[in-house]
């Protein structure tokens, strides 16, 4: 059994494709079908179900992943102690990250962990589903480590240390015939048009949880990427938000209001 069929392996089994999994490894899909056949013809066994529409894992190939994923890792590990030992920490390190926040200057982290391991390949994404795209890659093993907004009931499987916390703020244009409020609830918001992220984003989880809730589900107008150009749709009139407090600065535009009755933080 060669290494390269585990990985082989489970990169069909991640994927639940040969294509995606070709694509993933660089490779033509006919070298990844073979691998898998070869495998297949060692174990005597077969280790996928497949059809014109889907690939499955056979209940040998489920119970053979987590012993191919530890194989692969063991290999890692034994590489890592000789090449630690010549030449310092060597490998790569796939790291998932939220844009534009101001938890932590991570470019300046990586910097220096760079400095201190320069043969250390460091890898960074971000993902168009957010802290529950990251949370998935870091469960499946696409990621190695991964910034997440997500609440605790959505960290099963993971191990997670608190960075920092941020309160949920209301954000409304100036013009609005509550921008004059001190303080507003949830149910004072929840007959108003919305600009929020997109589905999957931690931020939007919390606050759609938080609506439906009170039995509010919330009209989004307009849905964005990044986080932080969600004010800019809010001061051009497109709608109220709810978003985490991050660095917030008053606007002509726009006013900033606490909120009394958010029940948890981001």
């Amino acid at each position: 059994m060669e290494t390269r069929q585990l990985e082989v392996f489970v990169a069909v089994a991640e994927e639940l494709s040969f294509t995606r999994a070709a694509q993933r490894l660089f490779a033509v899909q006919s070298s990844v079908s073979s691998a898998i056949r070869a495998l297949e013809t060692e174990l005597h066994t077969t280790l996928f179900d497949r059809s014109t529409r889907r690939v499955a894992l056979s209940p040998a190939g489920a119970a053979f992943l987590p012993e191919a994923k530890a194989a692969l890792e063991a290999v890692e590990r034994a590489k890592a102690v000789v090449q630690e030992a010549t030449d310092g920490l060597r490998g790569s390190i796939r790291i998932g990250i939220l844009a534009s926040i101001d938890v932590l200057d991570l470019p300046g982290l990586l910097g220096a962990f760079h400095r201190r391991y320069p043969h250390v390949d460091i890898r960074v994404a971000v993902s168009m589903t957010g802290s529950t795209g990251h949370a998935d890659d870091v469960r499946h093993g696409r990621l190695d480590v991964a910034l997440l907004g997500l609440p605790p009931a959505d960290l099963a499987g993971l191990r997670t240390i608190v960075l920092a916390t941020r309160p949920f703020v209301a954000l409304l244009p100036a013009g609005h015939p509550m921008a004059g409020r001190a303080e507003l609830s949830l149910a004072d918001l929840a007959e108003e048009r919305f600009v929020d992220t997109l589905r999957g984003f931690g931020n939007r989880v919390v606050v759609d949880r938080a609506f439906d809730a009170i039995g509010a589900p919330r009209r989004i107008a307009v849905e964005v990427s990044d986080m932080t150009t969600v004010p800019e749709y809010v001061q051009a009139g497109l709608g109220v938000a709810v978003v985490p407090e991050l660095g917030l600065t008053a606007d002509p535009a726009m006013v900033i209001r606490p909120l009394t009755d958010m029940p948890s933080q981001w």
